[in-house]
């Protein structure tokens, strides 16, 4: 009996429950706040931070393409791919099939080797605009001739310049040690424009020294065959001699005109003699104690 009663009571008292709660909720929601009025927003976004989150991912900017680069494609990735496993397929190894060296395969070398540039897509590049293959310009008959004749190790060059530059030194330093730098290198003209001309021989060494084998004073510039010790003794004119001859040397092998005298100027005496050729010849210059001439 007693459940009973207790159960009609709670039926009857749950809608009155529900009134209240709902009554409790807008009352406080609808009711004035009594707390602290000064609610903080947050501060707008600064421009430039904003000007930063719109960027792309990859950057603000991409960097332009040189005058020879392709933009990055997926034709070209995947022709890059398809020719990089056409190049490991080929075994390159002592122990596989090596194919003869001919010219064609040469030239081959050589075009694909001359994309330029740095970026692999300019090799990319050249399987969609091949370059044009360079024309054959060396034959095996050239070669073999070029080996005969004016090849020469690297020792030999080297060797061979030292020795030029030596020859060219103690010219400078036996004829004008006592010059100015212009007389000397005027001296030194004249040696380089033998050697470049068709009447003397073409190396310095062979236009100072030229004739000295036939006896005294039968050669061309007379330290060379005079029977002296042509070792010098003057330290500091030496030295200086041999700073001058590296300079011209350097003018001689890469083809540029000394420029005291004019290429024409072959000979030269002091002023103390007057040989009789002079009178043959054209008078060019006249610097410190020589006279130069050129041939009519």
């Amino acid at each position: 009996m007693r459940s009973d009663r207790q159960q009609i009571i709670a039926r009857a008292l749950s809608p009155i429950l529900a009134l209240c709660a709902a009554a409790l909720v807008l009352f406080v929601t609808l009711s004035p706040a009594h707390a602290d009025t000064n609610i903080a927003l947050p501060l707008p976004v600064p421009e430039a931070v904003a000007a930063l989150r719109a960027q792309p991912a990859l950057g603000p900017t991409l960097v332009p393409l040189a005058p020879e680069e392709l933009a990055l494609t997926p034709e070209l990735l995947a022709n890059y791919a398809q020719r990089q496993q056409a190049l490991r397929a080929v075994d390159v190894t002592l122990a596989g099939p090596r194919p003869e060296l001919t010219q064609d395969l040469l030239m081959g070398y050589i075009s694909h080797a001359s994309f330029g540039g740095n970026n692999a897509l300019s090799a990319i590049a050249s399987f969609t605009e091949p370059a044009p293959r360079p024309q054959a310009s060396v034959t095996s008959h050239m070669l073999a001739a070029y080996v005969e004749t004016d090849y020469q190790p690297m020792a030999k060059r080297i060797e061979t310049a030292n020795a030029e530059r030596d020859c060219l030194a103690q010219a400078i330093y036996h004829e004008a040690r006592g010059e100015s730098a212009k007389g000397q290198l005027a001296v030194a003209n004249v040696i380089v424009n033998r050697a470049r001309s068709s009447k003397f021989p073409d190396s310095l060494c062979g236009v100072i020294y030229q004739n000295a084998n036939r006896g005294l004073y039968r050669c061309q510039f007379t330290f060379a065959c005079d029977g002296r010790n042509d070792t010098p003794g003057e330290r500091r004119a030496w030295a200086s001699s041999k700073e001058l001859a590296k300079q011209v040397y350097a003018e001689f092998a890469t083809g540029k005109e000394i420029g005291v005298l004019p290429g024409s100027a072959l000979y030269y005496h002091t002023r103390a003699v007057a040989p009789s050729w002079s009178h043959t010849y054209s008078r060019v210059a006249a610097v410190d104690s020589h006279i130069f001439y050129s041939p009519n």
